[in-house]
């Protein structure tokens, strides 16, 4: 069986029993959620949130990225979110690598160099704050005076403010 026949089987043993409220794409609690892709971070068990309440934005490190902005610019504008928390995490998988030698390795592999960023970083506070400022800076944004950046450490489960 493939993850994804696993995954198929478990959504038909669910059913409809996930809580919360399916009739609108615009946010009850107005707020979107930028995290990073990373497994361990269960982004609904975490905020204890209900479907219908938030908008959840994941990516590689949780980093505010032209693709992030153009989701935030959607949510805000025509979904109607107005608060914007960031969520970075402890032993990031982006720590692992560096902006030239992931480029390298895709350009041997492919014969191409990817033209986007990878975003690695090494401190993610100091990442957190760059993302919070690259939200706070978009022009796209009219919503930009709510924005708080956190760091969740994935062996404790606590979230750590990053001012």
């Amino acid at each position: 069986m493939t993850a994804i026949d696993l995954l198929l089987k478990r959504n038909e043993q669910l059913g409809n029993v996930v809580p919360g409220d399916r009739s609108s794409p615009r946010p009850s609690l107005h707020v979107a959620i930028l995290t990073c892709m990373d497994a361990r971070i269960r982004v609904f068990e975490l905020f204890g949130l209900l479907q219908g309440e938030s908008h959840v934005l994941r990516n590689a490190g949780g980093v505010v990225t032209d693709d992030m902005i153009r989701s935030l610019a959607l949510s805000q504008r025509k979904l109607g979110t107005r608060e914007v928390l960031i969520v970075q995490h402890t032993d990031c998988g982006l720590n692992a690598v560096t902006e030239d030698g992931f480029k390298d390795e895709l350009e041997q592999a492919s014969g191409l160099r990817p033209p986007w960023a990878v975003e690695a970083f090494r401190d993610v506070s100091a990442n957190v704050r760059q993302s919070i400022r690259r939200v706070q800076t978009s022009r796209f944004l009219p919503h930009t005076d709510l924005v708080r950046g956190f760091v969740y450490n994935v062996h404790t489960g606590w979230l750590t403010e990053v001012s």
